[in-house]
């Protein structure tokens, strides 16, 4: 055995001691084809795919809650995605569980996430309806972008436990009880193409791992603590008005929050094949996040800006399109996105789909200065 042999195998050491509920290596399958590791296994060639991909880098200029803010200390969506990966890997180590997996998920769930954060989702998403007939969700379109888009549009090949964890990560479902169900990849599949026609459906979708399930819960505690100090930086809401009924059980502080929720999930989840909260966290987080979205989340941007938004997404969707049709070389669409993808995406894909890739992968700076042109 030469040195790269035994380097395959230390970085293996660490499955003798998951747990029997954990997702291992040899499990892995490939979405498209076989690939033989190189030194590094499965789950962890995911990670590094994600990681150097163009989307991850377009994370540090996407909303998370509050676009267009002047203090620097505003969280990014790459703020909530570093959490979400440490937090989850905090919950996997605890339950002995493969942190490889988790973090591929966790640093992958986002990277279909539109500029704006949410509201930029829900203005994509009556355009998509409305020219294609099909949803968006920035899950399904984080696969969408791993699985077609990403690598000149030849896709990464990741491994369908990654992409499943990603597409079924919807932390706005919250549940007191995280269970995964057995998935073949065509049954993951089914429920990919299932969730363009029915998105309400497919976000009652479980993950078909553990560490998925692990993500899921993580991606709310990443960001509903979070989301009450940036609020308060920027003197949204006041501490003080948190309920008693939440602060009482969970704290008042991102650190306290996060801590109380990651101990009651290790303490009620060890050794188990599902997660779960204690009554009293459970209760309490769902009235925070209920507090969250009536004092943060619905008044995150003014109704004026929505409408200047979404007119604007509208014509830059309008412009794009026309481009396209009228094969423009000189558009912003064809110079950094469709000159760079490969025949098999520019054939495959139809115009409108094209431009909903592009909308979907701008950063909150480029939306913002195709709309004023």
């Amino acid at each position: 055995m030469n040195n790269i042999d035994i380097a395959k195998k230390n970085f293996l050491n660490n499955e003798k001691y998951l747990s029997k509920y954990a997702c291992k290596n040899s499990e892995a399958i490939r979405i498209d084809y076989l690939e033989e590791d190189d030194l590094r296994p499965a789950f962890f060639h995911d990670i590094d795919r994600i990681l150097y991909s163009l989307s991850y880098t377009r994370y540090m200029d996407k909303t998370q809650v509050f676009t267009r803010s002047e203090n620097d200390h505003i969280s990014k969506r790459i703020t909530h995605v570093q959490m979400v990966s440490k937090i989850a890997r905090t919950i996997g180590r605890s339950l002995n569980l493969n942190c490889d997996l988790i973090e591929a998920i966790a640093l992958g769930h986002d990277i279909g996430h539109t500029p704006l954060g949410h509201e930029g989702e829900k203005m994509l998403d009556e355009i998509s309806r409305r020219e294609l007939g099909e949803y968006f969700a920035h899950n399904i379109q984080s696969v969408r972008h791993l699985m077609c888009v990403e690598n000149n549009g030849n896709g990464f090949n990741l491994t369908v436990q990654v992409l499943d964890g990603i597409m079924c990560h919807n932390g706005e479902m919250l549940s007191p009880k995280y269970e995964p169900v057995n998935k073949s990849k065509n049954e993951f599949l089914k429920q990919y193409q299932e969730a363009y026609k029915d998105i309400k459906e497919s976000n009652k979708n479980r993950p078909m791992t553990l560490e998925g399930c692990v993500v899921r819960i993580s991606d709310v505690i990443g960001y509903i603590g979070r989301d009450i100090e940036d609020a308060i930086m920027l003197g949204k809401i006041k501490r003080e008005e948190i309920p008693e009924e939440v602060s009482s059980v969970l704290g008042t502080t991102n650190s306290e929050i996060i801590n109380t929720i990651v101990l009651d999930i290790i303490n009620n989840s060890l050794d188990k094949p599902y997660l779960k909260m204690s009554d009293d966290v459970y209760k309490a987080l769902f009235l925070l996040k209920k507090f969250n979205y009536e004092h943060i989340y619905s008044l995150s941007m003014t109704s004026s800006d929505k409408e200047y938004y979404r007119k604007g997404m509208n014509k830059i969707y309008d412009k794009y399109l026309n481009d396209i049709l009228t094969n423009n070389k000189k558009s912003v669409i064809f110079k950094i996105f469709l000159n760079m993808q490969s025949d098999k995406y520019n054939k495959e894909t139809s115009p409108k789909r094209k431009v909903i890739d592009f909308i979907a992968g701008m950063t909150d700076e480029m939306f913002l200065k195709e709309i004023k042109k």
